[in-house]
């Protein structure tokens, strides 16, 4: 199966990033939007971080944002392994420390990489 379109990758990466850079009353308010829950925000990086050494190796994306990828990949997978199911509540994109870091980190790579992520993406939820 041939990988899809570098610019298709490129913006996926972005709009997961858009969204998990938003500040914690605007992601509850995509999530509300779109009837999905929190993890949906993670796995949606997940699924985009997978492409982000290819976009690197392509141009479309600088190498200097690798290691805050990385880190937010490292988060995520730290919240994961911590067996408290409420660090994936709406509450928690409010007041957990994992949220607020990803969050964080996630602002510095669309602005390092002159990306504008004023506007949350709009998605399509197949049930």
């Amino acid at each position: 199966m041939e990988s899809p379109d570098p610019a298709l990758r490129r913006r996926l990466l972005v709009e997961a990033l858009t969204v998990l850079a938003a500040p914690a009353p605007a992601q509850t308010a995509w999530l509300e939007k779109y009837g999905v829950v929190t993890d949906e925000i993670a796995l949606d990086f997940d699924h985009a971080f997978r492409m982000a050494e290819p976009l690197v190796e392509e141009g479309l994306l600088s190498c200097g944002a690798l290691p805050d990828l990385r880190r937010i990949d490292a988060i995520f997978d730290e919240m994961t392994r911590d067996e408290f199911p409420g660090r994936w509540t709406t509450a928690a994109l409010i007041n957990d420390a994992g949220w607020g870091q990803a969050r964080e980190l996630a602002q510095r790579v669309p602005a390092r990489e002159g990306v504008d992520t004023s506007v949350l993406p709009d998605i399509c939820v197949v049930r």
